[in-house]
């Protein structure tokens, strides 16, 4: 019996849980970090939202534990380790590379996101709760995650377009990406975590930025509708 990749999700996904203990909470970048100040970004969802990552925590911690008892060396599980371990890897020390520069942890968040489609696109649907349900939800936020600190990122180095603008392509590519991924791998857990972050976005804007919450709320409307004509049988 070879638990070599499991124990290695194992290990790699308790240091990924525990990293913010040691690095601390991330609450967007600091001012001193990007050339143009991005000051409440109407790109980033509404600070309750980030609870998020309690529940991806500590299901990600579970189907780890769970996979390491009774799916030590399941070939199926073990195609979707291996992103899932690419992912989770370049995840611990993101915050750290968050709080010293704005492109290179956009540049991480980027490679954390395609770890995590790849490892949802390869997880089973058996026992899907166990590995498929957790990845879903880690990869659905990412998927929000990366557009907003792209975004940011972006607006903050004054490229082409300002905070305003890239909030509009950011939720735009977000959905974008969202609708290709459920087209390939259907998983309401997955939209749904886009959906909550687009709840947060409009939140954070309101009637102020009444373009930016219309796109959210519209996007969010394309999401149900996607899922309900596109019901799949395994989430």
């Amino acid at each position: 019996m070879n638990k070599t990749l499991a124990t290695l999700t194992l290990v790699v996904t308790l240091a990924f849980a525990a990293a913010p203990l040691v690095s601390g909470d991330f609450a967007g970048f600091a001012s001193d970090q990007l050339p143009v100040p991005q000051i409440d970004p109407p790109i980033q969802p509404a600070g309750y939202a980030f609870a998020i990552w309690g529940p991806i925590y500590l299901w990600l911690v579970a189907s780890a534990i769970y996979g390491y008892l009774r799916r030590p060396d399941d070939p199926e599980w073990d195609r979707a380790r291996v992103p899932l371990c690419i992912s989770l890897g370049a995840g611990i020390p993101w915050l750290i590379i968050a709080q010293i520069s704005a492109v290179w942890a956009s540049v991480t968040i980027v490679i954390m996101l395609g770890g995590a489609l790849v490892a949802l696109d390869r997880a089973p649907t058996v026992r899907r709760w166990w590995l498929r349900a957790p990845v879903a939800l880690y990869a659905g936020w990412l998927t929000a995650a990366t557009f907003v600190s792209l975004g940011v990122t972006l607006a903050g180095y004054g490229i082409l377009l300002d905070g305003y603008g890239w909030a509009i392509v950011g939720v735009i590519g977000a959905l974008a990406v969202t609708i290709a991924t459920y087209a390939r791998t259907p998983s309401p857990i997955y939209v749904g975590a886009v959906i909550w972050a687009l709840v947060a976005i409009c939140v954070t804007n309101g009637t102020t930025n009444f373009v930016v919450t219309s796109l959210a709320i519209t996007g969010i409307v394309i999401l149900l509708c996607v899922m309900a004509v596109w019901a799949p049988r395994n989430a």
